[in-house]
């Protein structure tokens, strides 16, 4: 993913890259001399990078999955004093499939059960995924229920840069919403907008919902 992100900024005519950081690297040095650093590690490094970007002021672009809650607090502390784009999943198509995930949660209401589906390479080591996590806290919210009476469905399979299907179903009729990625280039795409996106930004918290908006 890294090597993606790079290109598309080595590409791009409005864009310099300033470097990429490796484990062991001196990232001070790197935060100090960009506008945007952009996380697609892990997440045992999170906190290296947070500390580094609000350090430096810089903002940050973060689409590492699997972070608990403590790092997550982190991002919202963060968020005070920089602009932080974070979210599980930085494809565009899968926001527009929350909203619709959300708008139909809403409509249906809790007469309809609810499973998420989700397919990935077997080199993914985080299940569910965070993006069927996400697409799951969407429905309760919409619902205003347990996120525990979602089920959820993971698959393991060759190199499939992932799906994604949300059922909702009844004794009578069974609603079924998905998003599949036909290559991992697109979450780089959407890393890269949020990037440009959140430059002009005040600090806070954002997700791609408001990168798309």
């Amino acid at each position: 993913m890294g090597q993606a992100i790079a290109g598309l900024v080595e590409a791009a005519d409005d864009l310099t890259l300033a470097g990429v950081w490796k484990r062991g690297d001196d990232i001070n040095a790197l935060a100090g001399s960009c506008d945007v650093l952009i996380d697609f590690s892990l997440p045992d490094a999170i906190d290296q990078i947070i500390s580094a970007a609000t350090q430096h002021q810089v903002a940050l672009v973060c689409g590492v999955s699997g972070l608990s809650e403590q790092q997550l607090a982190s991002l919202d502390k963060a968020a005070q004093s920089i602009a932080v784009v974070y979210d599980r999943n930085m494809s565009l198509g899968v926001a527009v499939l929350e909203n619709l995930v959300r708008q139909a949660a809403a409509a249906l209401g809790t007469d309809f059960s609810v499973e998420v589906h989700e397919t990935h390479h077997v080199h993914k080591v985080d299940a569910p995924s965070g993006t069927a996590l996400k697409l799951g806290e969407a429905i309760s919210t919409a619902r205003g229920t347990d996120p525990g009476d979602i089920r959820y469905e993971s698959e393991r399979r060759g190199e499939v840069p992932g799906d994604h299907t949300v059922v909702l179903s009844s004794a009578t009729e069974r609603l079924t919403l998905g998003h599949s990625v036909t290559t991992r280039q697109v979450f780089a795409d959407g890393a890269v907008k949020a990037a440009r996106w959140i430059v002009n930004q005040p600090p806070g918290r954002f997700t791609m919902h408001d990168v798309l908006e």
